[in-house]
């Protein structure tokens, strides 16, 4: 590897969401259908919003800031298997970097109106990034051990208990 180098973020918004307790948020978007949130950009990057209204679903990415790093190897939510990091989506990672996908409802000014937020309340947005159907979903993925989980049982363990935000 080479030398540690810093590396400087800044976010660019903050992400607003029914969601205040680690512990009861469900675990990916698939798990949070229809909880509407809202991601605030910072008023003087408006501009960069030209043309987002045309697409249905953006990737957001933020910083996971009730997170704290963690051991390289971990039980994910779905399994009861240790499992390493970068295997998973476990939030306790090296980088506490976020990414979901969620649908765009509405653009309002500096404000977007999503849907299927699974994310904290007032997590750091780093960036966002339209979601392309053509190039975003890969012919012949395989999902690794997430394929062997029912359908049940992800639903289950994802929304852990959720039931009305």
């Amino acid at each position: 590897m080479t030398k540690d180098r810093s590396l400087s973020i800044r976010p660019i918004g903050v992400i607003r969401t029914p969601h205040k307790d680690q512990e009861k948020t469900p675990i990916q978007p698939c798990f949070a259908r229809e909880i509407r949130g809202e991601v605030h950009l910072n008023p003087s990057l408006m501009e960069g919003l030209k043309g987002i209204e045309g697409f249905s679903h953006l990737h957001l990415i933020y910083h996971l800031h009730q997170a704290e790093p963690g051991p390289l190897v971990v039980k994910p939510f779905l399994i009861d298997e240790p499992t390493g990091i970068f295997a998973c989506r476990y939030p306790e990672r090296p980088n506490a970097i976020g990414l979901s996908v969620v649908r765009l409802l509405g653009v309002e000014g500096c404000r977007l109106v999503v849907e299927d937020v699974d994310m904290l309340d007032g997590s750091p947005l780093l960036d966002i990034k339209p979601y392309y159907p053509k190039s975003d979903r890969p012919e012949g993925a395989w999902g690794g051990w997430t394929e062997c989980i029912s359908p049940q049982e992800a639903q289950r363990r994802g929304k852990r208990g959720l039931t009305h935000v």
